[in-house]
């Protein structure tokens, strides 16, 4: 190690680092998988092995680290994914809004679940695209980036993305 470099193992530098990235790093692997625990113990369990091994790693190569880890351990959850989405998907259909609510909270329900399972009905590479970019507002070359493949297949993914939302939401 450069002694002008920073050990991460330095409890200051380590917080810094958590701090940087946790919230992003959790979206990332959220917008992967669809459900906020999965995304929570994959980001806890790369931030619990960065610490484990913070002697071997590079300060700045930690973000580019922590995304590999993040999208590899989702991979090797893949299966677990389909049937949690599944799931969300018949429980949204199960939240009902009374009949003492006024009709356009009734309206605006429907909306929220008509949108929110044709989210859920998205490829997973599609998904992921959409809810980056106007979730966490990336630009198209930040997603290609994460995600590494070309700007010009975040374009086509997130045409297809929205192309599959409109007839879904008749029109809208």
């Amino acid at each position: 190690m450069k002694e002008n470099e920073k050990s991460l193992c330095e409890s200051k530098v380590f917080e810094e680092v958590y701090k940087t990235n946790v919230t992003a790093l959790r979206n990332f692997v959220y917008y992967k998988s669809g459900d906020i625990d999965v995304a929570e113990d994959i980001v806890q369990d790369c931030f619990m092995k960065i610490w484990k091994n913070c002697s071997n790693i590079i300060v700045t190569t930690v973000k580019a680290l922590l995304y590999k880890m993040a999208s590899n351990s989702f991979l090797n959850m893949v299966s677990h994914k389909k049937v949690v989405l599944q799931h969300q998907k018949l429980s949204v259909n199960d939240n009902r809004v009374t009949n003492e609510n006024p009709e356009f909270l009734l309206e605006e329900q429907e909306f929220l679940i008509k949108l929110q399972t044709a989210i859920a009905d998205l490829s997973d590479k599609e998904r992921e695209v959409f809810l980056l970019n106007r979730i966490d507002k990336k630009k198209y070359r930040e997603i290609a980036e994460l995600l590494n493949i070309s700007v010009k297949a975040v374009e086509k993914r997130m045409s297809n993305a929205l192309k599959q939302l409109r007839k879904k939401i008749e029109g809208i």
